[in-house]
């Protein structure tokens, strides 16, 4: 029988801890290929390229494991992948591990979630990992076990039509977490986004940058609730966003007279 054909890519860059740390724990249970971008690409959601060429770049081939980076966004980097170099459909398609979480309203900005939205529109299992840790040099292994786990549960059973699952961990202390909380995506706001800075030669440029604040602190059944106080955070996500407990409310607003 064949081993079951992993597909993964990121927006830190296939040079990335996270990444390569990925492929560590879920290379033995199916044979993985990687098509990341050149370069981080945070931020860039579900866009892909329609005005530059792409270039595939072949980085790494051995028994069971091939690394190919792509100039293009993490959304390219899957098109690529699907159509260009793998062998077969694929059975799971992995996005991250992100350096930094995704939870809340970052799931709309962010690249890790771009790969997994992806695969799902394929009709494809997709997970998204991430973890709240900002460092190049962040450490994984306390994910080992569960990324694992949840990588195996998914490769065997699927996962429903128009889902895939949005996993955040936390930070502690001891490295450990009080356990895994089935979530729904908190509301949240960024602030302060844009600061100006005055160029020596003699214009203004911009950063965008800011802080996050957390619009229901209260609501425990949350993403940013579970990941506050030490659980690892599953998010169901769908591809469809309509709007379904509305439709009725907005029919009659706006097409009854």
């Amino acid at each position: 029988m064949e081993r079951p054909l992993i597909l993964i890519s990121n927006d830190d860059g296939y040079k990335a801890k996270g990444l390569l740390s990925l492929v560590d724990m879920v290379s033995a249970l199916g044979d993985v290929i990687v098509c990341a971008p050149d370069g981080p690409r945070s931020g860039f959601a579900c866009a892909f390229s329609a005005t530059k060429p792409l270039i595939l770049t072949l980085r790494e081939k051995k028994e069971g494991i091939e690394i190919w980076s792509c100039n293009g966004t993490p959304v390219d980097c899957v098109k690529m992948a699907l159509h260009e170099i793998v062998p077969r459909c694929p059975d799971l398609v992995l996005g991250g591990i992100n350096h930094g979480d995704n939870a809340s309203v970052n799931t709309h900005y962010s690249g890790t979630m771009g790969v997994v939205m992806e695969g799902c529109m394929k009709y494809l299992p997709s997970i998204a990992y991430s973890i709240c840790d900002y460092r190049e040099d962040a450490n994984f292994e306390p994910l080992r076990p569960y990324v694992e786990q949840f990588t195996r549960r998914v490769l065997q059973q699927g996962l429903p039509q128009g889902v895939c699952l949005n996993i955040n961990f936390p930070v502690t202390p001891t490295g450990s977490y009080r356990g895994v909380k089935m979530c729904r995506m908190g509301f949240g706001s960024w602030t302060n986004e844009v600061t100006r800075c005055h160029h020596p030669r003699g214009y203004d440029y911009w950063w965008m940058v800011g802080q996050y604040r957390n619009d229901e602190p209260e609501a425990t059944d949350t993403d940013r609730w579970a990941l506050d106080h030490g659980y690892v955070a599953i998010t169901p996500t769908r591809i469809d966003v309509t709007a379904h407990d509305s439709m009725d409310t907005l029919t009659q607003q706006l097409l009854t007279d």
